[in-house]
Protein backbone atom coordinates (compact mmCIF):
# COMPACT_ATOMS: atom_id res chain seq x y z
CA UNK A 1 0.00 0.00 0.00
CA UNK A 2 1.48 3.32 -1.04
CA UNK A 3 1.77 6.40 1.11
CA UNK A 4 -0.48 9.31 0.28
CA UNK A 5 -1.11 12.77 1.61
CA UNK A 6 -4.10 13.62 3.83
CA UNK A 7 -5.16 17.10 4.89
CA UNK A 8 -7.94 18.53 7.07
CA UNK A 9 -10.71 20.49 5.32
CA UNK A 10 -9.19 23.69 6.69
CA UNK A 11 -6.08 23.03 4.56
CA UNK A 12 -7.95 22.66 1.26
CA UNK A 13 -6.97 25.79 -0.69
CA UNK A 14 -9.48 28.12 -2.31
CA UNK A 15 -10.02 27.01 -5.89
CA UNK A 16 -8.65 23.49 -5.33
CA UNK A 17 -9.83 20.78 -7.74
CA UNK A 18 -12.20 18.66 -5.65
CA UNK A 19 -13.13 15.09 -6.60
CA UNK A 20 -16.23 13.90 -4.72
CA UNK A 21 -16.47 10.08 -4.71
CA UNK A 22 -19.79 9.76 -2.84
CA UNK A 23 -22.94 8.18 -4.24
CA UNK A 24 -25.45 10.16 -6.33
CA UNK A 25 -27.97 10.62 -3.50
CA UNK A 26 -25.24 12.01 -1.23
CA UNK A 27 -24.05 14.42 -3.95
CA UNK A 28 -27.60 15.64 -4.59
CA UNK A 29 -28.16 16.41 -0.89
CA UNK A 30 -25.11 18.66 -0.70
CA UNK A 31 -21.71 19.13 -2.31
CA UNK A 32 -18.93 21.61 -2.92
CA UNK A 33 -19.74 23.99 -5.76
CA UNK A 34 -17.48 23.25 -8.71
CA UNK A 35 -16.47 19.78 -7.50
CA UNK A 36 -16.25 16.89 -9.94
CA UNK A 37 -18.54 13.99 -8.99
CA UNK A 38 -17.41 10.46 -9.78
CA UNK A 39 -18.73 7.79 -7.37
CA UNK A 40 -15.95 5.52 -6.10
CA UNK A 41 -17.21 2.42 -7.92
CA UNK A 42 -17.23 4.35 -11.24
CA UNK A 43 -13.71 5.77 -10.85
CA UNK A 44 -11.78 3.12 -12.85
CA UNK A 45 -14.16 3.48 -15.82
CA UNK A 46 -14.20 7.29 -15.70
CA UNK A 47 -10.58 8.08 -14.76
CA UNK A 48 -10.01 9.62 -18.22
CA UNK A 49 -12.24 12.52 -17.09
CA UNK A 50 -9.44 13.57 -14.72
CA UNK A 51 -6.42 15.67 -15.68
CA UNK A 52 -3.24 13.77 -14.67
CA UNK A 53 -1.40 17.10 -14.35
CA UNK A 54 -3.89 18.48 -11.82
CA UNK A 55 -3.71 17.93 -8.05
CA UNK A 56 -6.99 16.43 -6.83
CA UNK A 57 -8.41 16.86 -3.34
CA UNK A 58 -10.54 13.73 -2.88
CA UNK A 59 -13.55 13.84 -0.55
CA UNK A 60 -16.38 11.54 0.58
CA UNK A 61 -18.65 11.58 3.65
CA UNK A 62 -16.13 10.78 6.38
CA UNK A 63 -12.85 9.92 4.64
CA UNK A 64 -12.89 6.15 4.03
CA UNK A 65 -13.91 6.05 0.38
CA UNK A 66 -11.77 9.08 -0.44
CA UNK A 67 -8.79 7.32 1.15
CA UNK A 68 -9.30 4.31 -1.13
CA UNK A 69 -9.77 6.58 -4.16
CA UNK A 70 -6.63 8.56 -3.28
CA UNK A 71 -4.56 5.35 -3.01
CA UNK A 72 -5.94 4.09 -6.33
CA UNK A 73 -5.32 7.40 -8.10
CA UNK A 74 -1.76 7.69 -6.73
CA UNK A 75 -1.11 4.12 -7.93
CA UNK A 76 -2.20 5.17 -11.42
CA UNK A 77 0.05 8.21 -11.65
CA UNK A 78 -2.29 10.94 -10.42
CA UNK A 79 -1.53 13.45 -7.68
CA UNK A 80 -4.31 13.04 -5.13
CA UNK A 81 -4.76 14.31 -1.57
CA UNK A 82 -7.28 12.76 0.82
CA UNK A 83 -9.52 15.22 2.69
CA UNK A 84 -9.73 13.99 6.30
CA UNK A 85 -13.19 13.99 7.83
CA UNK A 86 -14.86 14.38 4.44
CA UNK A 87 -18.03 16.34 3.85
CA UNK A 88 -19.03 15.96 7.50
CA UNK A 89 -15.98 17.98 8.52
CA UNK A 90 -16.56 20.38 5.60
CA UNK A 91 -20.07 21.08 6.92
CA UNK A 92 -18.83 21.37 10.53
CA UNK A 93 -16.29 24.00 9.41
CA UNK A 94 -19.06 26.03 7.78
CA UNK A 95 -17.46 25.75 4.34
CA UNK A 96 -19.81 26.61 1.43
CA UNK A 97 -21.99 23.93 -0.13
CA UNK A 98 -24.75 23.68 -2.72
CA UNK A 99 -27.47 21.08 -3.31
CA UNK A 100 -29.34 19.72 -6.30
CA UNK A 101 -32.69 20.26 -4.57
CA UNK A 102 -34.59 23.23 -3.20
CA UNK A 103 -33.54 22.29 0.32
CA UNK A 104 -30.62 23.49 2.41
CA UNK A 105 -27.42 21.62 1.48
CA UNK A 106 -26.67 18.83 3.93
CA UNK A 107 -24.46 15.75 4.32
CA UNK A 108 -26.16 12.34 4.31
Amino acid sequence: MSEFESVPVTAVPEGARILDVREDYEWEAGHIDGALHIPLDELPARVEELDPDETLHVICRTGGRSQRATQWLEGHGYTAINVNGGMGAWLDEGRPMVSESDGEPTVL
